[in-house]
């Protein structure tokens, strides 16, 4: 009798264990049953990451928010004013899911003009060693300083030169990555971005039959003291050959336009403008850059000039048009912080900073871009600009930035003809360039700017 007791007690035991560990059937929405797995949710440098045991699945949100204020001086009283203001630069919201060991999707909206704007829609593939392929809208793998994500920028906002370079695109690419050679090559289209350029593709479809336009952008680059932890020396060049896109107005197809806007964007002017440059068969952009770090100090430099080559039965001058500059910055950690690279990316990612409380980097630049040629007959403007800063790395989520800059802008830089740049013979504010008075590098609406950035990544 006891042994039986003893008997059915292990029947009861094993079938309540077996039980016990028989998964309940689930279903989807609709109607299909699914193969489920528990998820972990683990904080990791201040970001929500749900995972799976074994590590093979995992998601997680990136959501960085920037608010930025801005004061504006020395401009002259003659000139058109800048208004001082605030704004709200980015307003990010990325959903990022590592789907099996050898597939990532991502998708990344931002808000911050009101409306969402797609930046990153992206499908994945990892499955081949030191290679990944990659398809969808994201930024082509041209300019490091581009890349780099604004969450680790030296300075509020990049260097005007960089907006020589593409951002994001429609594409496919693909790159190749060991310690000491990085590389990357990719077929890109038109811009997805907001509506505006939704429309103007539609429509250059509809009414035309034109195509998006195409791309091919290439670059290399080398990592000499990849095997030291406490330095890093990032040697690259990259080449891209551009046809015009479809993303622009119909009525400015077959052209290409390059301006930028001075410190910030909360200064809405665009001195330097080419305006549109109708009759473009394509470009050839370029760039050299050298970056490196040691422990707290991170320099970096680059140059990127373009040329467009024109049609024969291009409306104007015929002639090659040719722009370019270039930018040196540094920054150091004060408090015995690291500069850390990204190896695979090829660009810088966060500081690790050297206090409990934090870091602050001490930061200085010099950046200057030339939109003006004259054999070819375009006046677009030019300027240069003097920046130091202040970045306190408070944790893994919140940091400030303080910056100065002084901008000096030729006397072409008038904004396509909207901006005052000097004074005619009759001492009249004027936007001519041809009737400024003014001596020689003296003409331009130079000014100053204090500027503060709030920044907030979870």
């Amino acid at each position: 009798m006891r042994r039986m007791k003893m008997f059915l007690f292990l029947v009861l035991f094993v079938t309540g264990s077996v039980l016990a560990q028989k998964k309940e059937v689930k279903y989807d929405q609709y109607g299909m049953e699914v193969k489920w797995t528990d998820l972990k949710a683990e904080m990791q440098d201040g970001r929500l990451v749900f995972e799976t045991e074994d590590g093979n699945y995992k998601l997680w949100y990136d959501i960085r928010v920037q608010a930025d204020f801005a004061s504006f001086f020395g401009i002259d009283k003659d000139y058109d004013p800048i208004g001082n203001g605030a704004t709200i630069r980015r307003a990010r919201f990325a959903v990022k899911a590592q789907l099996t060991p050898n597939w990532y999707g991502e998708i990344d909206i931002d808000m911050a003009n009101g409306f969402p704007e797609l930046k990153d829609a992206v499908l994945r593939y990892d499955g081949i060693k030191n290679v990944e392929i990659q398809v969808g809208n994201f930024k082509e793998n041209f300019s490091m300083q581009r890349n780099t994500s604004s969450r680790f920028l030296q300075f509020m906002e990049r260097p005007m030169v960089t907006y020589l370079a593409p951002s994001r695109h429609l594409g496919a690419n693909v790159k190749y990555c060991i310690p000491l050679f990085w590389a990357s090559g990719g077929l890109f289209f038109q811009e997805v971005a907001g509506m505006e350029e939704i429309q103007n593709v539609q429509d250059n479809n509809k009414d035309y039959g034109r195509g998006p336009g195409y791309s091919l952008t290439g670059k290399m680059v080398l990592r000499p003291f990849n095997k030291r932890i406490d330095r890093g020396l990032h040697i690259g060049g990259a080449i891209s050959y551009r046809t015009p896109k479809s993303h622009d107005a119909p009525s400015d197809y077959g052209g290409m336009r390059f301006s930028t806007r001075n410190s910030t964007s909360i200064n809405r002017k665009k001195y330097i403008d080419t305006d549109v440059i109708k009759g473009v068969d394509h470009s050839l952009l370029y760039t050299a850059e050298l970056a490196g770090h040691y422990k707290g100090l991170r320099v970096e430099t680059a140059y990127i000039g373009t040329t467009l080559y024109m049609k024969d039965d291009a409306p104007g001058n015929l002639n090659n048009k040719n722009f370019g500059g270039w930018y040196a910055q540094a920054g150091y950690l004060l408090f015995g912080g690291t500069q850390r690279y990204d190896y695979w990316g090829a660009k810088y990612n966060r500081a690790e900073r050297g206090k409990k409380w934090g870091d602050v980097e001490l930061t200085a630049r010099y950046e200057c871009l030339n939109l003006n040629d004259f054999d070819g007959g375009v006046y677009g403007g030019a300027g240069e600009a003097f920046a130091v800063g202040l970045n306190y790395w408070v944790n893994n989520n919140v940091k400030f930035m303080l910056n100065y800059q002084y901008n000096n802008n030729d006397r072409y830089a008038n904004g396509k003809g909207k901006l005052f740049i000097g004074h005619d013979a009759a001492g009249k504010p004027t936007k001519d360039y041809t009737q400024a008075v003014e001596a020689k590098g003296k003409g331009g609406a130079d000014h100053s700017m204090v500027a503060l950035r709030c920044e907030v990544v979870f």
